[in-house]
């Protein structure tokens, strides 16, 4: 009976120590589970090479490797969402996510609705047609004859709209959309971002067709001073932790590493 008693007791204590160590070693990981902030990030997921799906549905590119890093370095625990770019920035006032991580560009009518954090990356936009084009001068004058393509909702719409009035324009979906137009002719000359259609220029058979046009465009009116994350006007504490993680992994690196893995430049 002494002896079952004294079993019961060690094998008690065993158990009790057992369980002791077992919280001693989830608790820590709780607490850095709760100390890590909630943010639902929406990208297009339709941008490459800032922001795409690949062959197996995952999301990839530029602003995806920026995003995971910056939640990594800034205690964010966080959920990526595919929303279309014309529902990008109404949805993000609705609550219906936190950041858009989107290569948004900061014009001053974005600014109107949404708070930036300090820029990740600028690019200026520029004019591309086709090779065998004889465009080669793209003032409006010069273009008031051809057919501009752009992407729906993006600076490069509003910036043609204003400055390219009497131009016809084709409004494509999407950026791939875009490009399609341009090669198979739909479009006489398009109007984007220059990084976002470096790559497909440069290292797609599509894209051999087609080359830059006029000079690099930098308008801070349309254009704004680079791409930023936007966040709400009112979110205070998101925007002071991705600043100060943005400060952080440039610092370290890890900016210049992802920077590296999708161009032969400095994209800063």
């Amino acid at each position: 009976m002494l002896r079952r008693s004294l079993h019961t007791i060690v094998r008690g204590a065993l158990m009790t120590g057992a369980v002791g160590i077992l919280l001693a070693a989830v608790l820590p990981l709780q607490l850095a589970a709760q100390d890590r902030m909630p943010m639902r990030i929406a990208v297009e997921g339709a941008f490459p090479p800032f922001n795409y799906l690949d062959a197996n549905n995952k999301l990839q590119g530029f602003d995806i490797d920026i995003a995971n890093a910056l939640c990594e370095v800034g205690k964010f625990e966080c959920q990526f969402i595919i929303e279309k770019w014309d529902d990008i920035i109404p949805d993000l006032v609705a609550d219906k996510y936190d950041a858009i991580i989107s290569s948004m560009s900061m014009s001053l009518e974005r600014r109107q609705k949404v708070a930036f954090t300090e820029k990740y990356y600028n690019s200026p936009s520029v004019f591309i047609a086709r090779k065998d084009s004889s465009i080669s001068d793209v003032s409006p004058a010069a273009l008031s004859d051809k057919i501009l393509g752009v992407t729906s909702s993006t600076a490069q719409e509003s910036y043609a709209n204003h400055l390219y009035p009497d131009m016809k324009k084709t409004v494509f979906r999407s950026s791939p959309e875009l490009y399609k137009g341009l090669a198979d002719g739909s479009v006489d000359i398009i109007l984007e971002d220059k990084l976002a259609i470096y790559d497909w220029i440069a290292n797609t058979k599509a894209g051999s067709c087609c080359e830059f046009k006029g000079p690099d465009l930098v308008d801070i009116t349309y254009f704004g001073e680079g791409a930023g994350i936007a966040l709400r006007l009112d979110d205070k504490e998101r925007l002071t932790r991705l600043n100060e993680a943005l400060k952080s992994i440039k610092a370290d690196g890890t900016y210049d590493m992802i920077n590296a893995k999708y161009f032969p430049f400095s994209i800063q």
